[in-house]
């Protein structure tokens, strides 16, 4: 696959996303994010950052209101949004796996019925039939609730069980754009999930010579840091208004960039995570992609993203890595053929 035919996925994706909200965005309104995800995942970041990307360069805004989970002010939003949308960040905690997310979405929808309430591009799954039931009726009772959805199962499902407008949306992080080459360390990095979404036991074969990371491990002396420095910068760009934005926005920041620092190291990729994935494409590196808990990886390679060159769905773990080593060992000949006609 080219730089060409990547930034061309890209941009048919980026493409996709505007169809889906420039309906609900205006230039003059404003708007609220909530669920902002002040956590280490740094595919939470990416996918705000998207959000972000998608604001300035389509409608040249910023939210008005942002919040995390556990400091939500009812009373703010409706101060510094009193009409407009209220959106809620994407991901892929929609059902009952995360569940403090989910009640968070149907408190707002009880607490705003009258607004239009937007739900950023998610991946939707459910166990249990009574908390299906309990989504069913708090999106029934709001009557302007919008659900974008990454991948057509998410779609089916939503339009069998939910009476709200669906719509099937790319991911967020790819409003971020294609993203500069960075120079490679290591032949193979396997990134796989340690968290609730694991697939299989611990008793993973993995050779030796292939670090085996995540991508949840983090500095919060570091994040900190640059949380204040984004208070800083609000009161230096005499934006008071903008503290609490620019302070999330700088924790986004470092955590996108740990991530990408992270995966730029390797020539080639397995991993099990879907905003590695995204971020792999993002960067033009070969990756090989197993399948989180409930195929909410292939399901949104299906719709979205696979059939390129970048990209390999595994059938194994073994089966990644081989493949990966091969892409790694490919790189670095064309590594050292462009070292040649440089030099």
């Amino acid at each position: 696959m080219t730089s060409q035919s990547r930034s061309e996925l890209i941009a048919k994706l980026n493409g996709m996303i505007h169809d889906c909200l420039k309906d609900y965005v205006s230039r003059d309104e404003p708007l609220a994010i909530l669920d902002f995800p002040d956590i280490r995942n740094c595919g939470d970041s990416a996918i705000w950052l998207g959000e972000m990307a998608y604001l300035k360069d389509r409608f040249g805004k910023r939210p008005d209101y942002v919040s995390r989970l556990y400091d939500f002010s009812a009373d703010e939003l409706k101060r510094r949004v009193p009409t407009g949308p209220i959106f809620i960040h994407g991901g892929g905690n929609f059902g009952d796996i995360w569940v403090a997310h989910q009640d968070f979405r149907e408190s707002i929808m009880e607490r705003f019925p009258d607004r239009q309430i937007i739900q950023f591009p998610q991946s939707i799954h459910y166990s249990s039939p009574e908390r299906i039931e309990q989504s069913k009726r708090a999106i029934g009772r709001h009557k302007n609730f919008v659900l974008l959805v990454r991948d057509e199962e998410s779609k089916e499902f939503s339009e069998k069980h939910f009476d709200c407008t669906v719509r099937l949306c790319p991911d967020m992080a790819f409003a971020i754009g294609p993203l500069p080459e960075r120079a490679t360390q290591i032949p193979v990095l396997a990134m796989l999930r340690e968290d609730a979404e694991r697939v299989g036991g611990t008793d993973r074969k993995i050779p030796s010579d292939i670090p085996v990371e995540d991508w949840i491990t983090e500095s919060k002396r570091k994040v900190d840091i640059a949380k204040k420095l984004g208070v800083a910068s609000a009161y230096l760009a005499l934006k008071p208004s903008e503290v609490a934005l620019r302070r999330l926005d700088a924790a986004a920041h470092n955590r996108f960039e740990r991530g990408i620092s992270q995966i730029s190291r390797a020539r080639a990729i397995v991993t099990d995570r879907l905003h590695v994935h995204i971020c792999s494409l993002l960067l033009g590196r070969p990756h090989a992609v197993l399948d989180n808990s409930y195929g909410k990886i292939r399901r949104f390679m299906n719709a979205f993203s696979g059939g390129t060159d970048l990209s390999y769905k595994a059938t194994s773990l073994e089966d990644g890595i081989e493949w990966a080593r091969r892409q790694a060992a490919k790189g670095r000949v064309d590594e050292k053929e462009a070292v040649s006609l440089r030099a």
